[in-house]
């Protein structure tokens, strides 16, 4: 993971463990609903922070035998599995709180002001994680748009942890007005709405992450700049008469295989074509660091190549 990433998951880990303990301190003198759900949530949000730590590590250890690619993926395996607690701990957990706090309400008696204060203070250090996030993403985001930017990374932490933190600066609004209106009314059904509408944001977060770590997993190609730069590569290698198609490989999110099928002159010696795929591998590589697979086929053009066997760049996945 880029040191970027990495400084946003150790910000948002500080921040929700800080959080996660002051909101049972408040729950346990005041017994709210919100404040309830919201320390779940933090606490759910610490261990997907410890869990996306994980994955970078054992992301990192050698390819062997059984595993010949090596275990890049692996980051979006604990990604995906950082979708389901977020579903699970977190939005059902609240979702459920909420509903016998509808059903069975009891105001706040004790302690009236603490989740109100707790809250505020809440709100102030998930900023800071938040606005962490966005500026070591911005560092990578470029002039593409935040919603293309988050579904079309290959790296899924930095994703992650905006969704996340803005799921978690919006939760503690929401709790905020659920406890504002119960303490004004006295009337606790406020406090389990809010619980709700806490769980409901978590589970739509959550069901968005798996659906983009699910695209990750079974295999998504390189991003339509990356394939751009790479055939622009081939086509400039001296001895390459044309690209006749190309497939590219997220293996990791910074590691991409590419095949290649490309047309050499007819009669070439097989001299001639190993020095033509040397030099296209080499230029590959310089023009996308990332191709560190590189398998490269040489043919004879032939006009009757069906059209999906031509390059094509597709466009940007819409999963």
């Amino acid at each position: 993971m880029a040191g970027g990433g990495n400084k946003a998951v150790v910000a948002a880990l500080l921040a929700n463990t800080g959080i996660a303990i002051t909101k049972f301190g408040a729950w346990l003198l005041t017994q709210s609903a919100s404040m309830l759900a919201e320390s779940i949530h933090s606490l759910a949000d610490a261990g997907n922070q410890v869990l996306l730590l994980i994955g970078v590590k054992r992301a990192k250890r050698e390819a062997n035998e059984l595993h010949q690619f090596g275990f890049g993926r692996e980051r979006y395996v604990y990604s995906f599995i950082v979708a389901i607690v977020l579903f699970s701990v977190g939005g059902l957990f609240a979702l459920y709180e909420g509903y016998h706090k509808v059903h069975e309400p009891h105001a706040i008696e004790n302690w009236k002001w603490v989740p109100v204060v707790v809250l505020v203070a809440a709100i102030i250090m998930e900023s800071f994680s938040f606005r962490t996030a966005i500026v070591e993403a911005n560092k990578v985001r470029g002039h593409v748009s935040w919603s293309r930017f988050i579904r079309n990374a290959r790296s899924p932490e930095l994703p992650v942890i905006l969704l996340e933190d803005f799921a978690a600066l919006t939760g503690l609004v929401l709790a905020l007005i659920g406890v504002v209106l119960t303490l004004a009314t006295g009337n606790g059904i406020f406090d389990g709405l809010g619980s709700m509408a806490i769980g409901a944001l978590l589970v739509c977060v959550a069901i968005f992450l798996a659906i983009e770590m699910k695209s990750l997993l079974l295999g998504e190609s390189a991003t339509r700049e990356g394939q751009a730069k790479i055939v622009a590569a081939i086509e400039n290698t001296v001895g390459v008469q044309r690209l006749i198609h190309i497939r590219t490989l997220h293996l990791g999110p910074e590691e991409v295989l590419v095949a290649a099928k490309v047309a050499v002159e007819d009669g070439s010696d097989a001299a001639s074509i190993a020095q033509i795929i040397n030099e296209a591998e080499h230029a590959i590589r310089e023009a996308e660091p990332m191709s560190q697979h590189v398998y490269i086929e040489p043919d004879i053009y032939a006009e009757n190549y069906t059209r999906a066997e031509r390059p094509a760049i597709p466009e940007a996945p819409s999963h």
